[in-house]
């Protein structure tokens, strides 16, 4: 829910699904965090007091959080044990067909988004798809790594959940977006606690590449790691400089800022 310049993180999120062409939300939150259900939640008695003030616009705002004909579905991971708990928790909303997994922290700022790049690359190649970005050699263990097969597609051969750079198969990391087939589920009720003792969405990736293919996306657009202090910062800059109603008196701003 952390806000980039004037709307939350999650609310990015959605939008870029949308943008992919998803009409149904499945939120996995934590115990007893309502923020979440509370944003999307319809309020009217704000609509009718925004539009009995004659605030239209602030009240278009409010209805296109979310848009007419998507739904939104929430489910609470009861445990905290990691990413791949969290994509299984979902499995009775998703059902059996092809699916995004989305980690908002992960704001990717490009046009189309990174979500609707790899509904492209899913359309070319059938099987699952993730999104990977060159990382510096001594950040590998921070993510999941993959060896890619660049004669098949981009076909990863290997995935390996946080190596140490001795032990990374590349510099090719994952980043926090997934397009997977419902296959994956299968994988994570056998998937045992790997790193962290949580439940790596990583390992089951692994466990599915002999039977069914997952492809490298290196997509198009920049990257901000906003679950890090500096990462939030750089997001914060950036879409302020790009938002029509503040980019001219921001940048006259930063004019002003004496960086010695």
């Amino acid at each position: 829910m952390l806000p980039i310049v004037d709307k939350p993180l999650i609310q990015y999120a959605v939008e870029e699904a949308i943008a992919a062409g998803a009409t149904r939300l499945v939120f996995v939150t934590g115990t007893s965090k309502r923020a979440i259900e509370d944003h999307f939640d319809v309020d009217a008695g704000l609509e009718q007091a925004l539009s009995a003030a004659g605030k239209e616009d602030l009240l278009a705002t409010i209805r296109e959080i979310v848009p007419a004909g998507v739904s939104c579905i929430y489910i609470r991971q009861g445990e905290p044990l990691g990413l791949g708990h969290a994509v299984l928790c979902a499995r009775p909303a998703v059902g059996d067909e092809p699916f995004f997994v989305h980690l908002a922290d992960d704001l990717i700022y490009g046009e189309p988004g990174c979500l609707a790049q790899m509904a492209d690359e899913h359309s070319r190649h059938g099987g699952s798809v993730v999104a990977v970005q060159v990382v510096p050699p001594d950040r590998t263990s921070s993510y999941g790594i993959v060896a890619i097969d660049g004669k098949a597609g981009n076909r990863i051969t290997r995935i390996v959940e946080k190596p140490q750079p001795k032990d990374a198969p590349s510099n090719q990391a994952v980043v926090g977006r997934y397009l997977l087939v419902p296959e994956i589920f299968d994988k994570l009720e056998s998937t045992g606690r790997g790193a962290g003792g949580e439940i790596q969405l990583t390992d089951a990736i692994a466990d599915m590449l002999a039977d069914f293919p997952v492809h490298a996306l290196s997509f198009t657009g920049e990257r901000y790691d906003c679950g890090s202090k500096l990462g939030y910062l750089k997001a914060t800059i950036a879409y302020a400089l790009a938002h029509p109603e503040v980019a001219d008196d921001f940048k006259q701003y930063l004019a002003t800022v004496d960086l010695t």
